[in-house]
């Protein structure tokens, strides 16, 4: 069971084109886990609520309609905010 602000590298990576990302919070709190472009751009909104905290999320990106190329996922509550990097393959 998670006790802390937990964001995994995304499996598998690369990837084309779907991917898996998982998550945990220590205290249930709203959520936000986003995905932007090299420029900044938000791509994707994968997950944005209430999580449960101690509970492991999995959310699964399919980016399909994207380009090959670098992208970050970012994961954001009120106290803290933590940024991967992911590679698309295509």
């Amino acid at each position: 069971i998670p006790n802390a602000f937990l964001l995994e590298q995304n499996y598998p990576n690369p990837f084309n084109p779907i991917t898996t990302i998982k998550f945990a919070i220590a205290e249930t709190q709203k959520v936000e886990l986003k995905v932007f472009d090299l420029l900044g751009n938000e791509v994707a909104t994968l997950f944005n609520g209430i999580a449960d905290g101690g509970k492991i999320y999995e959310s699964v990106f399919n980016a399909g309609n994207l380009s090959s190329g670098i992208y970050f996922y970012r994961l954001e509550t009120k106290n803290k905010v933590e940024n991967r990097k992911m590679l698309l393959l295509k």
